[in-house]
């Protein structure tokens, strides 16, 4: 396995000056992020390492150039948007811009791209299966095409404004197998973060075994349950509002045993850190501490 970090932290920094940071610390990669131009849509999103709108081959060999000079590899392509949106305009710029991204990560040379499927919160999960069975499938051809993978990350965007269905149907197991079924494709399989599943009171380790081989980049995002306000609010309200992000290590998620069930399922690929741990919001050298911590409570069990 490789140990990496997304790149969404270091939104204010360039792509050189990132890859810096990673060589320093002992990266091995970056997920690098890679929204349109002028696209803030949430907290972090909207960073733009890489401008893939009209991104060229000599762009392609000047980035692969970075990455060598400071041994620093790209793990993947991100840009985790909503194709599913009830704004239709909001949908279509998605659905156009993930395969801009795709045509980018192929001139790079790299394996897949992360993203999201995208949700209608004011739809049912049955309307929502159906809408993705009429997106995705040309969507995953295009990627089948370029020989490009593609990891959908299982945040289920569960915030305030998105309650109750959220922003991205791709968050249980149980609607994998579905999405799996539509689009059986060896190129379609999933950007696996234990966060989330932690976040819905799940086991955020048993999934790996079932899904081990569509598994195709994960990230290592931390997730404290607050249980007195669980007791207090109940499992029915936004899951932030009794939960917290943290760094690997300072929340829930048993990281040795989670490391170990990648293992044994023979996955040997990325594993990126993803800081949104408030605690470490603000000034440069908290964010890079964020990750100095994180890389050394996973670099013991990443070989």
């Amino acid at each position: 396995m490789q140990l990496g970090f997304v790149t969404a932290i270091f939104g204010d920094l360039n792509l050189e000056e990132v890859l810096k940071h990673a060589s320093e610390i002992g990266y091995d990669c970056v997920e690098v992020m890679c929204w349109p131009p002028g696209t803030v849509d949430r907290e972090y999103g909207g960073v733009v390492h890489i401008d893939c709108t009209d991104f060229t081959q000599a762009q392609a060999d000047d980035i692969r150039a970075l990455c060598e000079k400071y041994k620093v590899a790209i793990s993947a392509l991100g840009y985790y948007p909503n194709a599913l949106s009830h704004d239709e305009e909001e949908a279509q710029i998605a659905r156009t811009h993930v395969r801009k991204v795709i045509d980018a990560a192929t001139k790079l040379d790299l394996p897949g791209i992360n993203t999201f499927i995208g949700a209608n919160q004011y739809e049912s999960l049955e309307d929502n299966l159906l809408k993705f069975e009429k997106v995705w499938p040309e969507i995953i051809r295009y990627a089948e095409d370029r020989n490009m993978r593609v990891g959908i990350e299982n945040c289920p965007m569960m915030i305030d404004k998105s309650w109750p269905f959220g922003w991205n149907l791709a968050r249980t197991p149980a609607i994998w197998r579905r999405m799996f079924e539509v689009i059986p494709s060896v190129f379609f399989g999933l950007n696996y973060d234990p966060s989330h599943l932690r976040m819905q009171l799940m086991d955020p380790i048993a999934p790996v075994y079932e899904f081990g081989q569509r598994i195709f980049h994960s990230h290592a995002k931390d997730m404290r349950i607050d249980v007195e306000k669980l007791n207090r609010l109940g499992s029915l309200v936004p899951p932030m509002q009794r939960s917290t992000a943290k760094i690997p290590g300072l929340g829930d998620v048993n990281w040795g045993k989670y490391i170990g069930a990648l293992a044994d399922v023979g996955y040997d690929g990325p594993v990126c850190v993803e800081v949104e741990d408030e605690a470490f919001e603000g000034s440069l050298e908290k964010r890079r501490k964020s990750l100095e911590i994180s890389y050394r409570v996973l670099r013991p069990l990443i070989a």
